[in-house]
Parts: structure tokens; sequence; C-alpha cells
């Protein structure tokens, strides 16, 4: 990997990583703020700090809730990689821009050219963009972060673990002839153009300070125009890659380990905006993209007590950290209860901004009332909790409305050590209703005792139905078939 050893010593020469504290430089003559979004990959909402994680600390992503807002209703678009990103950028639920599950290697489509995503939106207002980490959104170069609006990218076009890899312990596989998913060799994106690979565990364990290097380095050449900086990490997906300096730090593991390497990062980057003058004129947004893999035991995250996790719509998969500082605008050390979603970013920057919007429908609403504090607002009225094309749960207000759906259970026993554990079948036959403000665990089904309720959700579900679609009201009405391998156990 001699790219990124080259870039670590060049990123060291530039002081990245310095400690020693710097005056304050004058930039930005500005009223635009700046906007900084890092999004974790498989982050739940157990793995923070100031939302109950336990065996390892982040004092740095829990300064920015101290500093800022903290929301505790906040959902990704959907509960896997790829869907939730295409929401995250585009403002739409992703089953309306036809994305509908993870993009693979062999995939020959991507986020189409026609969505209008928050990165050229920015651009349009004459921001500088960039895009550091995992981007998972079609890896031909007509589907790349620069035809989307960015104007750098550097990092992985999919997942990590999309490599020439052992189905059970992870490692990469010498024997080609046995590759079992014929993944490729993973690639390391600068621009358009591959300039390296990931072929080791020594490789993955150097992307997060490739990762935030890269961002440093791009705040310290924003002396001139606002920015929109999108830092999508690719920890903590396994396989669970830290650095030298965090690894064995935490008493949780080797994902206590990756978390406090992502906190560093966090305080890397809020460190630099500071050294730059440019703390009090720009907006950092911290969250995640789904909930944890919890079926790879101790290397996945915490649900926090929320039921389920990733590729689940139980809350443990959909529902996330969610921290935003905007400093003079968000109250300090703020906690908001309103529902809010990761298709909200684009509508809600380009509010603040004056940016405009897309042609194309979206789905997300402004909630920059919330994010100035007005927490008697609720701009979000309800959240659909689709997998696939499949209408899996909506919830309004305090109340969701579990639908009939098949989904696998992580209720066995975990894996161990990036081994994977079985998963089992499970079929909602009937609809369940759960009080989220009591039961956020979702332990406790009350449909039985409140039918004007599930009434008034009904008619949510029908609107939904009706613009959005729903493959498992036809399943379930025995006019299809659940999708091959949708109940299938491993």
């Amino acid at each position: 990997m001699k790219y990124v050893l080259s870039f670590l010593f060049a990123s060291l020469a530039i002081g990245c990583t310095s400690s020693q504290k710097e005056a304050p430089t004058k930039t930005q003559d500005t009223k635009q703020p700046n906007i900084v979004l890092i999004f974790i990959d498989d982050e739940g909402y157990g793995d923070v700090g100031c939302y109950g994680a336990t065996g390892f600390q982040t004092p740095n992503i829990d300064k920015l809730a101290s500093e800022g807002m903290r929301f505790t209703n906040y959902y990704a678009a959907q509960p896997v990689c790829s869907v939730s990103r295409a929401g995250l950028l585009t403002g739409c639920y992703p089953n309306r821009i036809s994305i509908t599950g993870a993009f693979f290697p062999w995939d020959t489509t991507g986020l189409n050219q026609s969505e209008y995503t928050i990165a050229e939106m920015f651009k349009d207002l004459g921001y500088a963009t960039a895009c550091f980490g995992k981007w998972h959104l079609g890896y031909q170069k007509e589907f790349l972060p620069l035809q989307h609006g960015f104007d750098e990218f550097t990092g992985i076009p999919y997942s990590n673990d999309m490599w020439p890899r052992d189905k059970v312990t992870g490692e990469l596989l010498t024997d080609t002839s046995d590759i079992r998913f014929n993944f490729p060799e993973l690639p390391i994106i600068a621009g358009n153009d591959k300039i390296d690979s990931v072929v080791s565990m020594k490789d993955q364990d150097k992307l997060t300070t490739m990762i935030t290097e890269k961002a440093v380095n791009f705040i310290n050449r924003q002396t001139d125009n606002p920015f929109f900086m999108y830092v999508p990490h690719i920890m903590g997906h396994i396989p669970l890659g830290v650095s030298d300096k965090f690894r064995g730090k935490s008493e949780q593991g080797a994902y206590g380990d990756v978390m406090m390497e992502i906190d560093w990062s966090v305080g890397e980057i809020t460190k630099s905006l500071e050294e730059k003058g440019l703390t009090e004129n720009t907006i950092v947004i911290f969250t995640s993209d789904n909930g944890p893999w919890l079926n790879f035991g101790n290397h996945a995250g915490s649900a926090g007590g929320l039921r389920e996790g990733k590729m689940t719509t139980w809350d443990g998969g959909q529902r996330v950290p969610f921290i935003i500082k905007w400093p003079g605008k968000t109250p300090e050390g703020t906690v908001n209860n309103q529902l809010a979603c990761a298709i909200d970013l684009l509508p809600t920057c380009a509010a603040i901004t004056d940016g405009k919007l897309s042609e194309n429908k979206i789905d997300g609403v402004d909630i920059s009332d919330l994010w100035k504090g007005n927490l008697k607002s609720s701009p979000r009225e309800t959240v659909l909790y689709y997998k696939s094309d499949g209408l899996n749960a909506v919830r309004k207000g305090n109340w969701k409305l579990v639908l009939p759906h098949s989904y696998r259970s992580y209720s066995p026993e975990p894996g161990k050590d990036g081994k994977p554990g079985k998963r089992v079948a499970v079929v909602i036959e009937t609809a369940e209703l759960y009080d989220m403000s009591r039961d956020p665990g979702e332990r406790f089904n009350v449909i039985e005792s409140n039918p004007e309720i599930v009434a008034d959700i009904m008619i949510e579900v029908e609107k939904a139905r009706k613009e959005l679609g729903d493959w498992n009201l036809k399943i379930f009405q025995g006019e299809g078939t659940r999708p091959v391998g949708q109940l299938k156990n491993n």
C-alpha cells in the first residue's frame, strides 16, 4: 500500500497531527457557514459516550454534544449502507430513486446523475466540496463523487469487506481460485482514478488515519470560499482496522479501539477548524449510516437497548446518534427529542444557506428550527421504515406501527472475533403497535388497546403505499412471493 505510506509521511511533514497549538489564522470573510458532515459506518445508538457507551471513551464527540445539540429520535434513511447514503445525499427515501439495497463490485448501476445531491447544491452556491472515505453509491466513473458535485474524493468505492476474503475468518485469500464472493482487490480511489489497493489487514489499519489526514489537509487549504466536507468513515464496518496508536486501548476490545480512533479523528478535524479560525463559522454534524451488525458479536457495536440492529427496521437498525454543533445558533448542551431523519439534511442545509432544491420530488423536510433550539417545533410528523421496497413500519409521534414483514433476527448467539453468528428467519404475520416514549426497546405490543392510534397511522401507511409502493403488501396478500434469500439463515 505504497500510496498510503507515502501519504502518511507527507501528512506528518505538513503537521496535520501536530500537538503544538498554533494561533488561529484569519480566513473566510463570509457569512455562509461551512458544513462538516462526519458519517460513521455501522455505529449503533449506544456507541457514543453521551449516548451511554461503555468500555471506551469518546471525549471529542461528547464535547460536540456539550457544545451543541444531541438528538434522541433521529433515523437513518434505511438500515443498510448504500440506501442510507443515497437518502442522506438526495433528501429522498431511497426506494423513490430506485436504490433498494447495497451495491456490490459487480453491479453496473449506481446513483443516477439526474438526482440533485447535497454536494451539488453546495457547489452551485460557490462552496468547495470534498468527500473522504467510503462512497458506496456505484463503482463506475459515472457514479463516483466527482460526478455528483464533489470537487475532491479520496477513499474506497464500496464496503471494506468487499475484497478477496475468507467468508469465515475475513482474512485475505491468497488462493484466488477460492474467492468466496468473487470480489476483486479493494481499490483506493483519488478523484476518478485508482491509486492503490487495500490488500491486507495492515492496510485496513491505516484507513482511518488516511481519511483524517485528507480531511485536515482540505480544511487547511480553505482560505477563501465556504466549504462542504463529507467524511463517511470506513470503520466500524467489519473487518475492523485500527492503528497501533489505539490498538488494545479500550476495555471493550477491537470495536472499542476503533471507536476511540474515530473519536480521535473527530478531534483532529475540530482542532484544525480552531487553528484556522473557522470554528465559529462551521456547522459540524456527527451521525451514522445505520445500526450495529450484531451477529459479529464483540466486533460489533451496541444498539443501546433498542431492538435488533443493522438490516432490520426495528429501531436498533435505524435509530442512530445525531449531534450538531452550530456556534451561535444551536443552544449548547441541548437534548432534542423530536423526530428527524437523514433525508432532512439536504433541505435543512438548503434553507440555512439559501440553496436551491431539486426539481425532482424529495421527502426530507427543513428541520432548521430544531437546530436553532425551538424544541416545540415538530417539522417531521412521521418516519417511514422501508427495507428495500417493503414498508415495514411507520412511526408517527411517539407511536410506531409495525406492519407484516419478514426479517432475519440477531437473537441466536452472536459470532466472535470477526466471525459472524447465525441469524434466524422471523415473519411478522400481523401488525404490532409500540409506544416508543415508554417502550423504546419495542417489547410490548399494545395494538389491541389502541385501535384509534392504529387507524390514524394507517392513513400514513396508505399514503406511503400509494406514493412509494410496498412489496410487503403484495406478499402478505398472496399476490407475490418473498424475495429469494430474504428468509435465509446465514
